[in-house]
C-alpha cells in the first residue's frame, strides 16, 4: 500500500491504523504529564501539551464533518474554517487548542474517539467514486481532503507524542 491512500478501504484503513497506534502512545501518559507544554506546536516557536494535541486533532475532524454535512446540504462551505485562510493554518490550530482548553485529559480522548469514529462512519457510507473519483474541493478529491486532515496530522501527532514520551522517560 502506498503512504497516501488510494481508494476507500485504504483510507480507512490508514485512519484506523494510526488511530490505534497514537491511541496506545496517548494511553502511556499520566495525567499529570498531559499539560506539559513541551511539544513542538504548529505556530513556530511554541510549545503546546498533549492535551492540546487532541484538541488539534479534534478539531479538524470536526472541521471535516462539517465541510462534509454543509457540502451535502449545498450550503457554501468557507474552507479552511470562517475567519481563518489557508495560510493560517498555525491560527486555526490554536485556535482548536483554546476550543478545548477547559476539557481534561480523559475528555479530550474520549472526544477524538467519537470524532474518529464518525469519520470512519462517513467513510463507511460513501462509495469508492464518491471518495477519489471526483473533485471534491478545487482539485482534491473528498478521500484526499479527509486524508490530510486526519491520518496526515495524526502521524505528525504520533512523532511528536513519542518524542515527548521519550524526553519524560514515560516508555
Amino acid at each position: 500500500m502506498s503512504s497516501v491512500p488510494q481508494n476507500k478501504v485504504e483510507l480507512m484503513s490508514a485512519i484506523s491504523d494510526i488511530f490505534e497506534k497514537l491511541q496506545r502512545d496517548i494511553n502511556g501518559i499520566p495525567v499529570e504529564f498531559s499539560r506539559i507544554c513541551e511539544i513542538e506546536g504548529n505556530v513556530k516557536g511554541t510549545k503546546i501539551s498533549v492535551c492540546d494535541t487532541l484538541a488539534y486533532l479534534t478539531g479538524w475532524g470536526k472541521l471535516v464533518l462539517f465541510w462534509y454535512e454543509e457540502k451535502a446540504a449545498a450550503r457554501v462551505v468557507t474552507f479552511p474554517a470562517a475567519g481563518f485562510k489557508w495560510n493560517q493554518l498555525g491560527l486555526l490550530a490554536q485556535h482548536f487548542q483554546h476550543e478545548y482548553r477547559d476539557w481534561s485529559f480523559h475528555a479530550l480522548q474520549q472526544e477524538l474517539l467519537v470524532t474518529t469514529q464518525s469519520i470512519i462512519t462517513l467513510i463507511k457510507s460513501l462509495d469508492n467514486s464518491e471518495l477519489y473519483e471526483q473533485a471534491w474541493y478545487e482539485k482534491w478529491t473528498l478521500g484526499r481532503m479527509i486524508q490530510f486532515n486526519t491520518s496526515s496530522p495524526m502521524k505528525n501527532v504520533r512523532t511528536k507524542i513519542r518524542r515527548f514520551k521519550k524526553v519524560n522517560k514515560l516508555r
